[in-house]
């Protein structure tokens, strides 16, 4: 297997203190592209990628259709999009209709990441009030990649993760707080190959 490439986060309500705490304690470098899904609302869509940014000690990008997708940074789906990745590593915005009544779409995001990146990536189910990600995570899981699910227990709403974990049965569970460590392991125990720069 080689090097994971893209780390991809979903998450819902309780969205803002679960990616800041996860994102606040990834280091410096860290060698994947991390892409995050959040369910926002559209009247905190523009704080969002900032309240981010002062956590985070990598960048923080509001992705545009077409952007190239990068080692090193962190790729924030935009409001009122679906946030697709194809295998060139080309970023692409959709407006089809909500899934799950959420667009952004985490299962449609995480879906083409599994397409993409088969087992080179990694997704995450944070908290959240519906069952988006469940059946994305899966499709990870089924093209080799690594599923993690916040541990519901310390989720801020739980239905979310218990969704995933349904789907996912074999996925990681981990508590909010070790979320970082675990990703930081798991992602610097060998070198990364062929990273899309």
């Amino acid at each position: 297997m080689g090097a994971y490439e893209v780390v991809t986060i979903g998450a819902s309500w309780g969205a803002l203190n679960a990616l800041r705490i996860i994102l606040g304690k990834l280091p410096a470098g860290f060698p994947p592209a991390v892409i995050v899904v959040p369910h926002r609302s559209k009247d905190h869509e523009q704080l969002l990628p900032g309240l981010l940014a002062e956590s985070c000690k990598l960048p923080v990008h509001e992705v545009d259709d077409k952007d190239q997708i990068a080692g090193g940074n962190v790729y924030l789906a935009p409001s009122d999009y679906h946030l697709m990745l194809d295998p060139s590593g080309h970023f692409s915005l959709s407006v089809d209709e909500p899934v799950r009544f959420s667009r952004p779409s985490i299962d449609v995001t995480f879906e083409s990441v599994a397409d993409a990146f088969a087992d080179r990536a990694i997704g995450i189910v944070l908290t959240g009030a519906n069952e988006d990600g469940s059946r994305g995570l899966k499709r990870i899981s089924q093209r080799g990649g690594h599923a993690i699910v916040q541990d519901p227990a310390t989720a801020e709403v739980d239905i979310m993760p218990a969704a995933a974990l349904v789907a996912v049965p074999d996925a990681v569970v981990l508590p909010l707080e070790k979320i970082a460590d675990y990703l930081t392991t798991l992602v610097t125990r060998e070198p990364q190959i062929g990273a899309t720069t």
